[in-house]
């Protein structure tokens, strides 16, 4: 299943942006752009968890902002801006994230940081 939804103002949900998201099961896809494009591609796989925001606005005309957290260093948070159909987006997010890591036998790690243990329990560990 793929989706295309553009950027839009939030005032009436207009397209007038020249921003493009593309949803694939492997990647999400941001064009930008009019004269000079860019393309930026973020793995589904790296994606680590998803937040769905709409403001009173965006409610009014059926828009929502979703923010995606990932591994990835190019967008640590990948925002995607007014969007329509923001919560059938999401859950489609969240679901071909979790697939492509099964897919990929990719693991969540957590990042500890060592410098807040003491010295009994670091000798405990090693």
């Amino acid at each position: 299943m793929n989706y295309v939804e553009r950027k839009r103002i939030k005032f009436l949900g207009l397209p007038f942006s020249f921003t493009k998201y593309s949803f694939t099961e492997e990647k999400i896809t941001i064009t930008s752009g009019f004269l000079s494009i860019t393309e930026d591609d973020a793995y589904m796989y790296k994606i680590q968890d998803v937040r769905l925001t709409r403001s009173l606005m965006e409610r009014m005309f059926k828009l929502g902002t979703i923010i995606c957290y990932t591994g990835d260093t190019t967008h640590p948070e990948l925002i995607l801006y007014h969007i329509k159909n923001s919560g059938i987006i999401k859950d489609f997010i969240m679901q071909s994230s979790e697939d492509a890591r099964r897919k990929r036998r990719a693991l969540h790690t957590i990042d500890i940081d060592a410098e807040d243990l003491d010295e009994e329990e670091l000798e405990k560990i090693n």
